[in-house]
């Protein structure tokens, strides 16, 4: 792969003779450094980190992006305080957000207005652009969450509409869909101002790995906020990672196996290829327990369905041994009134 200047800088330190007399303690073992001469530094990069940001704000269509080794949750985090800075002082969001949204109203002073979801046959359904307009008038900003965990888009394009009429900033909590920058059409960057993508969640990056980024009205906002809740040690294995996810090669075949397996193993038709939502009714625990001795691990149960989220590195042998595996497990219906899985977040406490 082409193009890796934080693994490339890595290399290159480790054929030098090198003493360990900083952090971390263990004193250089393999590529977890710290923020040295050579190395550059997250909080003002000016080096390689700059470069690398600068290369994966241009593939994410972004003014601005910033790498973090803290997960989706700083990107949240540094997003509203970003907005809260352009005059935010409320937002609209849906009640079944990530935690991280509510904390961060929390401890920023974020007024909430929440927007219903209703749920169906236990999965908590996106909601209507009618009830997001009617929040959106209450509210100073839009924060969305697309794809959800079960892999639905949000109404984005009628989302951009809506936020344009009333001069008001969207927010994308892109945290499980990273890997749609290669569907611009339905990626949140295309119509946000400012967005989250969790890119060790569906590309190949390691845990935490993630980036926020701004357009041009939010660019400035969001480099001062991210220096409010991006650590000051960051880890350069997570920071190479992260370069190198966004830069993974789509993986077209996977994509199109993927689809075909959804159909073969009666999943639900959801929006996102890298989430197999297959329903088991009750019988879902102990289907899980079944794949898990045969050494296959689902993403979730959450008592109705069993989640397996893919990415651009599951291989197709994989997804063929998952089906075998599926095709003998007992089912149940779920009922249309199942209770959803997904704990909402309680907005009387916000």
């Amino acid at each position: 792969m082409k193009g890796l200047r934080i693994e490339a800088m890595l290399r290159a330190q480790r054929r030098g003779r090198h003493i360990s007399f900083h952090t971390p303690g263990h004193k250089r073992r393999g590529d977890d450094i710290t923020e040295l001469s050579y190395s550059d530094c997250l909080y003002a990069p000016r080096g390689v980190l700059l470069a690398a940001e600068e290369d994966i704000a241009k593939i994410l269509g972004a003014e601005k992006s910033f790498m973090l080794t803290d997960g989706s949750t700083s990107g949240v985090f540094s997003m509203l305080a970003a907005a809260r800075a352009a005059g935010a002082a409320s937002v609209a969001a849906p009640v079944c957000s990530h935690p991280s949204v509510l904390h961060a109203c929390r401890a920023m002073g974020i007024g909430i207005v929440p927007i219903p979801q209703q749920v169906r046959f236990g999965i908590p359904r996106m909601p209507k652009i009618a009830e997001i307009a009617q929040a959106l008038e209450r509210a100073d900003a839009l924060l969305l969450t697309s794809p959800d965990y079960y892999g639905f888009f949000a109404p984005l394009k009628e989302a951009r509409r809506l936020c344009d009429a009333q001069d008001k900033p969207l927010l994308v909590d892109g945290a499980h869909g990273s890997h749609l920058h290669f569907e611009p059409s339905v990626y949140g960057g295309t119509y946000a101002d400012l967005w989250v993508d969790g890119v060790h969640k569906s590309l190949p990056a390691l845990t935490q790995g993630a980036v926020v980024s701004a357009h041009a009205a939010y660019a400035a906002f969001l480099q001062d906020s991210v220096r409010l809740f991006r650590t000051t040690s960051p880890s350069y294995p997570i920071l190479a990672s992260v370069e190198k996810a966004v830069k993974y090669p789509r993986n077209r075949a996977i994509e199109v196996a993927a689809r075909e397996c959804r159909t073969a193993c009666g999943a639900i038709d959801n929006d996102d290829w890298t989430k197999l939502v297959v329903p088991f009714g009750k019988e879902a625990r102990r289907a899980a327990q079944t794949l898990e001795a045969h050494g296959v691990y689902p993403e979730f149960c959450d008592g109705q369905y069993l989640m397996f989220y893919l990415s651009p590195c599951t291989k197709a042998r994989e997804l063929n041994k998952l089906r075998k595996l599926l095709a003998g497990i007992p089912r149940e219906a779920v009922p249309e009134d199942a209770p959803s899985g997904v704990i909402p977040m309680y907005w009387e406490e916000a």
